[in-house]
């Protein structure tokens, strides 16, 4: 199945690539469109379902073939802190700032929130929505529970990755191989649930 992918995220092309290999991802950019949504969800689902529809809309205005879009909204939340930064993971810290800030900027803005924490409790979220068509769309969220590091480790990943230790591992999401990081994370879990869904559909049709 070819699916397009309402993102611009080329870390998450190639990690979400490599989860449903078997199908063919595309960014919007592969189909020549110039793809934003305004994250204004109180909710993962929400934001993954507005990029969905949004992306969906814009094939159609485009006059492209319709094609199947793969949205997601992740992000990290720490209880002790009431669940931040949660949907506002990927802006975290920026207001404070001014400015857009880059993931190790955000990575130290969060830790300094945390410096006197001894609740080191965190999870990553992912909401991921496969859209068949405005009616018509399968849902799955997931999480990947750990503790906040003290420092960030690791170079592998991106955002918030190098924070997430991983107890059972000893090693943080960010020192994980790409192999066992496309096995146990939010965003693998929540996919692998919807690669299942889009195989049953696939095999629905042509029985």
């Amino acid at each position: 199945m070819k699916i397009v992918l309402a993102s611009g995220n080329m870390h998450k092309k190639a990690e979400l690539s490599d989860i449903f290999r078997g199908h063919t991802l595309f960014l919007a950019s592969d189909l020549g469109i110039r793809f934003h949504h305004e994250e204004t969800g109180s909710t993962y689902l929400e934001n993954a379902l507005g990029k969905a529809l949004t992306l969906n809309r814009l094939i159609h205005e485009n006059g492209a073939s319709p094609i199947p879009v793969l949205a997601d909204d992740s992000g990290i939340s720490i209880p002790v802190l009431g669940g931040e930064p949660g949907i506002y993971s990927a802006r975290y810290g920026s207001r404070e700032a001014g400015r857009k800030l880059s993931d190790l900027d955000r990575n130290l803005f969060l830790l300094e929130r945390m410096r006197n924490k001894d609740d080191r409790r965190a999870f990553f979220v992912c909401s991921m929505v496969l859209l068949m068509d405005e009616y018509r769309y399968f849902s799955a969220q997931e999480i990947l529970p750990g503790l906040l590091a003290r420092e960030p480790s690791g170079t592998g990943g991106f955002g918030y990755d190098p924070l997430l230790f991983l107890p059972e591992k000893s090693l943080t999401v960010a020192q994980l191989t790409t192999e066992e990081k496309n096995r146990i994370s939010h965003r693998a879990r929540a996919a692998a649930a919807l690669k299942t869904l889009i195989e049953e559909h696939l095999e629905r049709n042509h029985s």
